[in-house]
C-alpha cells in the first residue's frame, strides 16, 4: 500500500467509517482494504484516537508538539552539564 499521512480530520471520519463498517457486521480486514489502510493502523488509530472529537485531537496534537520541544530543551541542558562537568575536571 502506498503510505499517505492523514490529517487528524481525516483519521476521525475513517474512524467513524470504521465503526459504522463494524456495526454492519464488516471485518477489519475488509474496512481496512475499503479505507486503503492496513488493519494495523486502523487498530492503532483506534487506540490513540478511539472515542476523541476534534478540539480533543488538536490539544492532543499540541500536547505532542509541546513534549518533543521540552525534551530538546532537556537533551541541551544535559549536553551543557557534561561540557561543564568535563570542563571542571580539567581545570582549566
Amino acid at each position: 500500500m502506498k503510505r499517505k499521512k492523514h490529517t487528524s480530520q481525516q483519521i476521525l471520519e475513517k474512524l467513524r467509517t470504521v465503526d459504522v463498517e463494524l456495526s454492519a457486521g464488516r471485518t477489519f480486514a475488509e474496512i481496512a482494504r475499503k479505507l486503503e489502510v492496513s488493519e494495523q493502523t486502523v487498530h492503532r488509530w483506534r487506540n490513540v484516537y478511539g472515542g476523541m472529537k476534534g478540539p480533543e485531537v488538536a490539544r492532543l496534537k499540541e500536547l505532542e508538539r509541546e513534549n518533543v520541544r521540552l525534551k530538546k530543551i532537556v537533551a541541551e541542558q544535559a549536553m551543557d552539564l557534561d561540557v561543564l562537568k568535563e570542563v571542571s575536571r580539567k581545570k582549566w
